[in-house]
């Protein structure tokens, strides 16, 4: 935490961009410094991603990477996933997004595409708070995994 507290407001903002690349929920998170501990901070990342707006997460959803399979899945399921992926996108306007924390990787691609399949039926605005919900996951993995590392928040999802 002390790296956190005492890192300059741009280098913070660099490295909380990349756990959410929303410039309003990184500034947010940078303003309410010093943080005690890392529940204080993730709680502080929480709230602060509960409080953006729809344009917010757009501009987060833009940066986001699409999630990536084990490099042993065959092209099949690779072209399904294109597939839904292409249907998502279709539908709501914006990217797929999901955390997949916790998974190993020969649970990944059902994860994902019983996911998608899943969250077509939801109607835009039902679809507007899970995506924020998932957004709001991948920020809180990604930070953690930041400061046990001390670097940026660049990991995949």
């Amino acid at each position: 935490m002390e790296h956190f507290n005492a890192a300059s407001a741009h280098e913070l903002e660099q490295a909380l961009l990349a756990c959410l690349r929303s410039l309003r929920w990184a500034r947010r998170v940078a303003d309410h410094r010093p943080y005690p501990d890392v529940d204080s901070l993730l709680a502080a990342a929480d709230e602060a991603a509960y409080d953006l707006t729809w344009s917010d997460l757009t501009e987060a959803l833009a940066a986001e990477p699409l999630p990536t399979l084990p490099p042993d899945t065959y092209s099949a399921a690779h072209t399904a996933l294109s597939a839904a992926h292409a249907a998502y996108e279709a539908r709501f306007g914006h990217m797929f997004v999901i955390c997949l924390d916790g998974l190993s990787p020969s649970e990944t691609l059902d994860r994902l595409l019983a996911a998608i399949r899943s969250r077509l039926t939801n109607d835009p605005e039902e679809e507007r708070a899970v995506v924020a919900d998932e957004l709001r996951r991948l920020a809180s993995v990604r930070l953690v995994s930041a400061l046990r590392g001390a670097g940026n928040c660049a990991s995949n999802h």
